[in-house]
This record gives C-alpha cells, structure tokens and sequence, in this order.
C-alpha cells in the first residue's frame, strides 16, 4: 500500500512541476526569441534610414564591431555596400524586399539550434521602394542565453520535484503510520498477546478514531473472555453441589432405579455443556490473546487413552488397537487433545461396531470403527449441539460437538465420513519450527 500511495503521490506531483516547467521553458524561449528579433529589426529600419553617403561606413563599422553582415543596394538592385557578403549570396532575400514583400517570421531559438538568420526589408516609404537593407544576424548569443535560462528553469523545477518527493514522503508517513500500528496490533493479538493496544500516533483524524476503537475492542475481547471463563468455573461449582446432593437422595430412597437414570442423564448432559462451555471459552480466550499455545505428543496420549478406555471396551466386547505411523508433537494441550479422544473413543465403543483403530500419523489422529456409519445427510449435523441420529436416543449429543469446538479453537480440523464403519479425522497445528 505505501508504494502504491507513494507512486500515486509522486506521479501527481511530478505532473504538476512538469506542467508548470514545460511552458516557462517555452515563455522563455519565445521571450528571448522576440528580444533577438526586435534588436535586428530595430538595426535594419537604422540602416534603411541613413543617408547613402552615411550607410557605407555604419555598414562596415557595424560588421567589424558585431560580425554580422550587411548588404544594402538601391532600387534598381546595385549594391551600395558589401558589409562582409555579396549581393549574390541572399539576391531571393534582395528581390522580396524590393518588391516589399513581407519577410518569414524567425524561429523560436532553442538552446541547440542557434544559427544565422537573414532579415530583409525595403528602404523608401510607402509604395515608393528605393533600396534594400539585408542583415545576416547570428542567433548563437540567444541560444546561450536561452540555455541559461532554461538551466534555472530546470534546477528550479528540480528542486520543487525534490521538495514533492519529501512531501510525499511525509505525507505517505503521515497517512500510513497509524495503519502500520493497527497491523502491529493485529498481529500482536493473533500472536496470543492480551489487551494490546496501538499507540496514538499522529496522523487522520478518522485513523485515530480507529486506533482508539481497536483499544477499546482489545480490551472488550480480553475481559469477555475473562467474564465467560468465571461463568464458567462458578456454574461448574454452583450446580455440581446441588446436583450431588440430589445424587445422595435420590441413592438413599426404594426403587428409584428409572430416577436414578434421569438423575444421571442429568449429570451427563451438566458435565457436557460445562465441557461445551469450557471449549468455548478457550476458542474466545485464543482470539483474545491467551498464552502460548502448549505442545502434546500425539502418540503418548493416544496411548494413555485406549488405556484408560481398555476396561469399558472389553466389558462391551470391543477390541482397540493404535497404529503408531509416525511421532509428532501438536500445539494442543493435552487435557483438550485427552478430552477430544475421550469423545470419540466414548462414541465409537458405544456405537461403532467391535472393533476400533486409533492411527497417529504426526499431526493428524484418526479413530475408525466397523460399525454402522453415519450416513452423509446425518454426517452434515454430527457436530451441531444435541444433536442425536434418528436410531439411537441415547447421550446428550454435546460429544462431538465438544471434541469440534476444542480442536477449532486450537486452529484444527475435525472431519466425519464413512467407509466401512465412521472415520473421524482430527488435525492440528504441528510444532512450529525454530
């Protein structure tokens, strides 16, 4: 953007020199020009109005002060001085002028096309034509002098360039610097940095408005997340009490076995939004600047789950193998990248067949079972909350919508499709290199 700004700054400004330098170039040249031809002509209506007697010596005297030569002849054409050239040499100048034809208009000089240009007029007044007057005058003294001009035009042109391109500078320094700390800031909290604020720089009065909205908005974003993750730990405390104390009642009265099940559906779906809660609020917490992202090796926990998991999968007849293809750490931390296998080693026991395959490829964890599947209409809702296929009522349908809301916020992917049974393939940020 600075160059664009810049090229567009210095195109209009080298524009504008140029179109006021261009013309006095031009005035100068013209002004010079008419200065050269108003002397010659002042000099010729001087020699045309001398007596015959007088004219010879102020013709040769002119030509041995000036070196520019002067040829003068009466009416019927004879010469009447030879002031350094012959009639010979302009007779179609002598002739024009005797039968007082008007004469070519002289050319701008130009610095480098300095020559000699011939004048001619009639001496006599009116109709009455009695001679000639012819100058041969040199116009390499105008050309100097118009390069001597132009030469001042030009340094003066420069240095107004010289001074656009500063300004242009500044300017573009001006306009863009509060942009330049909004990016800083951006990046800043992008890179994990809480409440970051941009400096109040000079600059529009329009930017300055926005780098006070972005403080505001940092700030905002930071004690949001500050606010949800309180919410957060007080429902946890505040409904685990009650909720376990009705555990204890419902435990201690006769034949509460259906109670008993709703109490526990209750504690499942409590335990789901608080987790669904929890993810969200780590997702809000890294878009408002938490701390460094951790690092988990994908392999060691894998392991540690299927473990955990081992018991209840051989209670419900299922078998779970890991498949260890290649080691990788992943910027997740490993309570989240634990919960998110709990998940999907929860469902997969539940529902996916007898047999489960969790496969560790560096940054990406595949879980596949040869169950059922989903199919590709229920694949598109699998994630959204409360969510429950068409042919199974039970859990709450927090499971997978928790596991997706944890591995977004750690900038991954999770993935659902069928073949042979549900694959679901997660995949995070790899360790970043040094």
């Amino acid at each position: 953007m600075r160059q664009r700004l810049l090229l567009v700054l210095l195109l209009f400004s080298l524009s504008a020199v140029t179109a006021f330098a261009f013309p006095l170039l031009m005035s100068t040249a013209k002004e010079r020009t008419q200065q050269f031809v108003i002397s010659r002509t002042a000099d010729l209506d001087r020699f045309a109005t001398l007596p015959a007697d007088v004219v010879v010596s102020e013709a040769l005297r002119y030509n041995e002060i000036y070196g520019e030569e002067v040829v003068v002849v009466n009416a019927a054409g004879e010469p009447v001085v030879e002031a350094g050239m012959k009639i010979a040499d302009v007779s179609p100048q002598i002739d024009a002028a005797l039968r007082n034809q008007p004469a070519a208009p002289v050319p701008t000089v130009m610095p480098w096309n300095g020559g000699d240009v011939l004048f001619a007029r009639p001496v006599g007044t009116g109709t009455k034509v009695a001679g000639a007057v012819v100058m041969r005058a040199s116009t390499s003294v105008a050309a100097l002098d118009v390069a001597r001009r132009w030469a001042i035009v030009l340094a003066g042109a420069l240095l107004a360039a010289c001074a656009c391109v500063l300004l242009a500078l500044v300017v573009a320094r001006w306009l863009l610097r509060p942009l330049k700390e909004l990016d800083r800031g951006v990046r800043a909290v992008a890179e994990g940095q809480r409440r970051t604020h941009v400096a109040d720089t000079a600059g529009p009065a329009e930017l300055r408005a926005l780098s006070e909205s972005f403080n505001r908005m940092s700030d905002a974003v930071a004690e949001a997340a500050d606010q949800q993750r309180r919410l957060i730990a007080d429902a946890s405390h505040q409904l685990r009490n009650p909720m376990a104390a009705l555990r204890l009642r419902v435990d201690m009265l006769p034949s509460n076995g259906s109670l008993l099940t709703e109490v526990e559906r209750l504690e499942s779906l409590l335990d789901g939004l608080l987790a669904l809660a929890s993810a969200e609020s780590t997702a809000t917490e890294r878009a408002a600047g938490g701390v460094e992202p951790e690092l988990a090796d994908l392999q060691v926990v894998a392991h540690d789950r299927v473990d955990a998991w081992r018991a209840a999968a051989h209670a419900a007849g299922v078998t779970i193998t890991v498949d260890d293809r290649a080691p990788g750490l992943v910027q997740c931390a490993v309570s989240d990248l634990a919960q998110v296998l709990d998940v999907l080693l929860d469902n997969a026991i539940k529902y996916g067949g007898h047999e489960i395959t969790v496969v560790c490829d560096r940054a990406t964890l595949t879980v596949r079972d040869n169950g059922p599947g989903l199919s590709k209409k229920d694949i598109k809702h699998a994630t959204e909350r409360f969510w429950r296929g068409d042919d199974s009522q039970r859990g709450t349908g927090l499971g997978l919508a928790i596991a997706d809301k944890i591995v977004t916020a750690h900038d991954g992917t999770l993935a659902l499709h069928s073949d042979g049974g549900l694959v679901v393939t997660v995949k995070l940020p790899k360790e970043p290199l040094l």
